[in-house]
């Protein structure tokens, strides 16, 4: 089945919400930085809300008859005394990107803000179609000034069947492992893919398109690996493990976001490891569009086990232990490499 109509859907609203999100990186203001509520207390922007505001809008004016989505945020906090101002902030931005866009008509009010933004509560799950959304994956990031991504998915009965990544802050060529983020690309770029279609980058104004494959490295000597800067999302200590085993020499790449699938889907690295901590859950939002525009791009994605990631349990993903990501020739090393590590590691300290 041939999914084009939602693949452009899915790149206009991601383009749109990835200009937003760049407008207000360049001009982020304290006030602009909120925390959610929780344990965890990330730090939430106007630019969180006001993406996944526009491409729930965008995708329900392609889409108007049933829809779902999946995706991070919800107005609670907005609703909340106090909220108004960073409410019409939101609600100015979202109208400018439509405005700027031309190709919608209207004006929204606080209101269909507010309603759109809470359009992403669904559960997700192995029946029907479902749009996953992460509006800024990489807020840490966004709020630093480096790496963040938009990224968005479709589940069509629990199989992820295209994923775009719109990434604003991550060169056109190749990143240099030894500056990752500098100079930032002015023109930034977006990854698509449709399952059995390859996938794709473009620059965010969609002025050419590019087929890219992961990295051919077959020696792992010659192999560099990227891992998150979160200590939550990434247990360094055994991915350094695993390197020495596997025998990469190079250092780790940390980056924010799951801009790290896209730099891998077109040969930047050919590793990616991701152990999280004890009690963290993988959300299928973080995952859902960088794991098809990796396979899409001839590499594998699997978890701990080399097991396929399962979108289709709902808004959390069930894995052993962390993913591994590669290409088709390093993953049985990279594998081995795991199991030797994790072995060790649980082993009892004398």
């Amino acid at each position: 089945m041939a999914y084009d109509k939602e693949l452009a859907a899915a790149i206009k609203a991601a383009s749109l919400a990835a200009r937003l999100c760049r407008k207000v990186q360049k001009a982020l203001l304290q006030s602009d930085v909120r925390s959610k509520h929780g344990r965890n207390k990330s730090p939430v922007t106007v630019a969180d809300y006001g993406s996944q505001a526009l491409v729930s809008f965008v995708l329900q004016q392609e889409f108007p008859g049933e829809f779902s989505l999946v995706a991070e945020e919800d107005s609670n906090d907005l609703r909340k005394d106090g909220g108004g101002e960073i409410v019409e902030r939101i609600t100015k931005l979202v109208n400018e990107s439509l405005t700027s866009d031309g190709s919608y008509g209207v004006s929204l009010s606080s209101e269909d803000i507010l309603k759109a933004i809470d359009s992403g509560k669904s559960e997700g799950g192995s029946q029907g179609r479902h749009w996953v959304l992460d509006p800024i994956d990489g807020t840490k990031g966004f709020v630093k000034g480096d790496q963040y991504a938009v990224a968005l998915a479709l589940l069509d009965r629990g199989n992820v069947v295209l994923g775009v990544l719109a990434c604003p802050n991550l060169p056109l060529t190749s990143i240099s492992f030894a500056h990752p983020h500098s100079p930032n690309n002015e023109v930034g770029c977006l990854f698509f893919a449709e399952v059995g279609r390859g996938t794709y980058m473009q620059p965010l104004d969609g002025s050419s398109t590019v087929k890219v494959q992961v990295s051919a490295v077959e020696n792992p000597e010659e192999a560099s690996f990227f891992e998150s800067y979160e200590a939550a999302h990434s247990m360094h200590d055994l991915s350094s493990l695993i390197a020495q085993k596997l025998g990469v020499k190079a250092a780790p790449i940390r980056m924010d976001s799951q801009v790290k699938y896209g730099a891998l889907s077109r040969g930047d690295g050919a590793i990616y490891l991701r152990f999280p901590r004890n009690g963290y859950r993988e959300k299928i939002w973080d995952h859902a569009a960088g794991s098809i525009v990796v396979t899409e791009a001839g590499g594998v994605v699997t978890d701990a086990a080399g097991k396929q990631l399962d979108f289709s349990k709902g808004k959390y993903l069930d894995l052993d232990t962390g993913i591994i990501v590669s290409n088709q020739k390093l993953m049985p090393l990279l594998f081995d490499a795991v199991r030797a590590s994790l072995a060790q590691k649980s082993k009892p300290q004398p």
